[in-house]
């Protein structure tokens, strides 16, 4: 997703309110040789910051979900004596471009999409830094190598990660597995044999093995990229996805339309889907936040959907407990094989408008593991997730959070970023979306698709 959806996704997934433009600082502390949250010696390397001051800008604009992020600085702050200014905005995208090309910018920003840096990178040559020695080194340290491609532009690493979400998650409801003899498909086919077996076992019935929903106001059509991107990886493998994502391969490649057509082999089968909203066509005007909610009544048994759709599960029934033994699970979304793990995601980036020794030693903070862990202490009810590799699993409070960290953790994972977030925004967050959309409400052909958004790629 581009910039402008996340945000969308994660205010609506949280069920975010009252959401403010606001700016927080901490007090200026003197650097010490312990804090509350821990020692300071790992702090050391950053050196003595006293009296300095580091900007941070932000997309995360309500005071709930901005002070984790304060809260994580702390250690920091105590242990270098710097200061972390705070500033969150859900105006961020569009003011984020305005302030750099007019040589306001933030010390540093929280950037969540690859393409939003190249963009910002390109467009203001010298005015984004790349990242620091000990940043990169960090990132080396503790991140698989493709989360520092995607803080790189050009080669040239800028953006350190900060945050990490699964998309490859299929959400159903154990007991109702259990009460009908189900068992988690481990592969692609054994998923398609239960879609079928759910079939056989309500005949004549409204009740569907899948429910979905695409409706996202200006953003209509984006969660149907995400089922292409997953069968893009499933289907023809992590090399040919990204020469996809770089347009090496063409759209309406065969390639491509096979994975569309594969993701239509349920999307699109009436007798797979719209359990609890209607038919095929319905998955155009269903809120994607609202599209899991059948599963709680029986309505439809699998919703595929990313892990921040945990907290959407309370909004639809306060009772309702996510977990292994809860009312509502997640298992990952199979591959063609048992052996391969293609795994699909997202997340934020760190970049750096400002080459300053404290923005330097700040940047570097967050790829540590100290800051992934003060991250999960601050963060108590669960929704973040880092990738850094020595982030302790224990502090993670949500099960989806701390199964989410397994999978990216597994040494069989082949991690890729949302695919459309890497695209020219004229069809990441444009054509790709409204070809989607056609697709299920217009029942447009999966080739017809294919043409009419490679049509739209912008020439070089």
């Amino acid at each position: 997703m581009s910039h402008a959806r996340v945000t969308r996704v994660l205010v609506a997934a949280a069920s975010a309110t009252a959401l403010l433009a606001m700016a927080a600082c901490s007090s200026t502390a003197t650097p010490s040789t312990s804090t509350a949250a821990g020692d300071c010696a790992a702090y050391t390397q950053y050196g003595d910051l006293t009296g300095k001051t580091v900007s941070l800008f932000t997309s995360i604009a309500s005071d709930s979900e901005a002070k984790p992020h304060i809260d994580s600085y702390k250690p920091f702050e105590k242990c270098t004596g710097a200061t972390i200014k705070y500033e969150g905005s859900r105006d961020f995208e569009a003011q984020l471009p305005v302030r750099v090309k007019a040589g306001n910018a933030p010390d540093l920003a929280y950037i969540p999409q690859p393409g939003l840096l190249a963009t910002l990178v390109t467009e203001n040559p010298g005015k984004v830094f790349p990242a620091g020695d000990l940043a990169s080194k960090n990132v080396d340290t503790y991140y698989q190598a493709a989360w520092k491609g995607y803080g790189s532009v050009d080669g040239k690493f800028y953006a350190v990660p900060v945050g990490a979400n699964v998309k490859s998650f299929v959400w159903y409801s154990p007991k109702a597995f259990s009460d009908k003899g189900y068992t988690v498909p481990a592969t692609w086919d054994e998923l398609m044999a239960l879609s079928d077996k759910i079939v056989a076992d309500n005949p004549n019935s409204d009740v569907k093995p899948w429910c979905a929903g695409i409706e996202s106001g200006g953003a209509t059509g984006w969660p149907a990229t995400d089922w292409i991107e997953d069968l893009m990886l499933r289907v023809n493998g992590a090399d040919v996805y990204d020469q996809w994502v770089n347009h090496t391969v063409p759209f309406n490649d065969p390639k491509v339309v096979a994975a569309i057509d594969k993701a239509g082999t349920i999307l699109k089968d009436p007798k797979y889907v719209n359990g609890g909203f209607g038919g095929v066509k319905t998955i155009a005007t269903t809120p994607f936040a609202e599209a899991g909610a059948p599963i709680l009544d029986g309505n439809c048994f699998m919703h595929r959907q990313a892990s921040f759709y945990q907290a959407n599960w309370a909004t639809f029934d306060k009772k309702a407990t996510v977990g292994p033994d809860g009312d509502i699970w997640a298992f990952y979304l199979p591959s063609m094989t048992a052996d391969s793990k293609p795994v699909l995601g997202g997340g934020e980036f760190a970049a750096a408008f400002s080459d300053r020794p404290e923005v330097q030693a700040f940047q570097a903070y967050l790829a540590s593991p100290e800051w992934s862990n003060a991250k999960a202490d601050a963060t108590p009810n669960g929704g973040w997730l880092s990738a850094n590799n020595k982030l302790d699993v224990n502090k993670l409070t949500m099960p989806v959070d701390k199964l989410s960290y397994q999978i990216l953790s597994d040494e069989k994972a082949v991690f890729r970023f949302d695919g459309s977030d890497l695209m020219p925004s004229k069809v990441g967050a444009g054509s790709f979306w409204k070809e989607m959309t056609n697709w299920i409400a217009l029942d447009k052909s999966s080739q017809d698709v294919a043409d009419a958004i490679e049509k739209s790629w912008p020439a070089k």
